[in-house]
């Protein structure tokens, strides 16, 4: 899969809602009624992070969830762009972005999101067709101001932005011109996670799901 081939895919994908859970589950009984919340709530591309033990098997579990498209988050290494694709991911984020990466997402078919935080970065994965990026961290990097002002110079690139973003601030991204959609982890707070809040999650999804400009 080529780097444009990735970047159509990641274009459709991050455009299936305004927002991508950012999903750290630690239990993995969480994972199934965790990912039929937020789907139901309208918020069907879901990022399990690679964070925990047991990410790769929430994502294997979270495969099964009719109406959800499930990726994997955190990706570092080509070790973990095989894992994830194992478990049934559909798509990999990453808060930078290598070579070895890169290589690695094209080998194994998996729709890379790669991580850039400054105008030589998204230069350089642009240069390689990557015209689909996600921005990180974003609120330290600079924030909506930041990338408004990256839209004028490179207007090739869309962005999903994560990091440091919710409820309050994310329409300040939502309603410029070069992103597609922004990443959240405010949808599935780990209280609620740990409470079995499922109704409340979705609650949340919905809500998030509602905030296309």
């Amino acid at each position: 899969m080529t780097p444009a081939e990735q970047s159509l895919k990641a274009a459709e994908i991050c455009r299936m809602a305004p927002v991508v859970p950012v999903i750290v589950v630690e239990d993995l009984a969480h994972a199934a009624p965790l990912a039929r919340a937020l789907v139901a709530g309208g918020l069907p591309a879901l990022e399990v992070t690679l964070r925990t033990p047991c990410a790769l098997e929430a994502i294997r579990a979270m495969a099964e969830v009719p109406g959800g498209m499930v990726g994997a988050g955190t990706l570092l290494t080509p070790a973990d762009v095989r894992a994830a694709k194992a478990a049934g991911a559909k798509f990999g984020v990453s808060p930078g972005a290598t070579e070895r990466l890169l290589d690695a997402c094209a080998e194994h078919d998996l729709p890379l999101l790669p991580g850039a935080a400054t105008a030589s970065e998204i230069m350089a994965l642009l240069e390689q067709g990557y015209t689909v990026q996600k921005f990180f961290p974003a609120e330290q990097a600079g924030g909506a101001a930041y990338l408004k002002s990256i839209g004028s110079p490179i207007p090739q690139v869309k962005f999903c932005p994560t990091g440091g973003i919710s409820l309050k601030n994310a329409r300040d991204y939502l309603g410029l011109s070069n992103i597609l959609c922004v990443g959240g982890s405010w949808v599935c707070p780990k209280d609620k996670m740990a409470a079995g809040d499922w109704a409340g999650i979705e609650a949340l999804a919905r809500e998030a799901a509602g905030l296309r400009p």
